[in-house]
């Protein structure tokens, strides 16, 4: 059996759930207290992984079931990676694993919200940008997908949702730790960057005269942002007219259209194949 890394960095159980770490802990999941601590709250072993594999030099502290220690199972692994990095890990009981977090399943973690946001990258191959879309879980599954296609960044522009989050760290699985995350005040800005980096700007919509996969298709070889709009309104004439080109997703069965993480994929993995080819 492997023993757990001892020292200075496991702390005492903490077994109060009323106690003021606690609270603190547990504020993080409102935007308000993220925004007055510059922190984010960091819940579950997949994303908690991913967080200390990747962003390690962001974490604060390290909260993980006293009792998933003792057992030395997948939790004990991540609260031992965690004390090899120098990381402060908490021992808690089960009724503070409670307070600290509904959706924590033994494990949360502390970083700064330097953890998420970066800045745009030098020279980016393949960017998604994320214009207006509010919903937590679609924002997730779109930079889960970004990810997956080995896009350099996601850019959020506009008002759309707060990549800090709870709802949207979950649902990227951990992806939100291994690309940079940009935010934008707008997607005009967004798109300034983008071709200030040297890409072309395609926005996926439903509107677009080119049908993606077509002959008359732009090149996807070349470096190339992606625009995806907001999930009830898709994108404005005004943000269209800021793109390249227009390309719509073919349907081909009855299926009305696709939803956000869905067409994020389409877009970008039609680009990552044809750079690999």
């Amino acid at each position: 059996m492997t023993e757990r890394p001892v020292g200075r960095h496991l702390a005492a159980t903490l077994a109060n759930p009323r106690a003021d770490r606690v609270k603190q802990v547990a504020a993080l999941a409102g935007r308000s207290a993220r925004r007055r601590a510059g922190q984010v709250l960091v819940e579950g072993p997949q994303a908690v992984r991913e967080l200390v594999a990747h962003r390690a030099s962001h974490v604060r502290d390290v909260y993980v079931l006293e009792d998933a220690l003792a057992s030395r199972g997948p939790l004990a692994l991540i609260a031992d990676a965690a004390l090899e990095a120098g990381l402060h890990v908490h021992p808690v009981s089960a009724d503070v694993a409670r307070a600290l977090s509904a959706d924590s399943q033994g494990i949360v973690a502390v970083a700064s919200s330097a953890a998420v946001f970066s800045q745009f990258p030098s020279a980016p191959r393949l960017v998604a940008i994320l214009s207006q879309v509010r919903d937590p879980g679609n924002a997730g599954a779109a930079i889960r997908v970004a990810d997956a296609a080995g896009a350099d960044a996601v850019v959020l522009a506009g008002d759309s949702v707060d990549p800090t989050n709870p709802k949207v760290v979950r649902a990227t699985a951990g992806s939100l730790f291994h690309l940079p995350v940009v935010r934008a005040e707008s997607l005009a800005d967004a798109v300034t960057a983008a071709r200030e980096a040297g890409l072309a700007i395609l926005a996926a919509d439903v509107s677009g005269a080119t049908e993606l996969g077509s002959p008359q298709g732009p090149d996807l070889t070349g470096p190339t942002a992606w625009v995806f709009g907001n999930e009830a309104w898709g994108l404005s004439a005004d943000e269209l007219s800021l793109a390249d080109r227009v390309m719509r997703i073919p349907i081909f069965g009855r299926a009305e259209s696709l939803n956000l993480g869905t067409a994020a994929a389409v877009c970008l993995y039609a680009s990552a194949w044809a750079v690999r080819r």
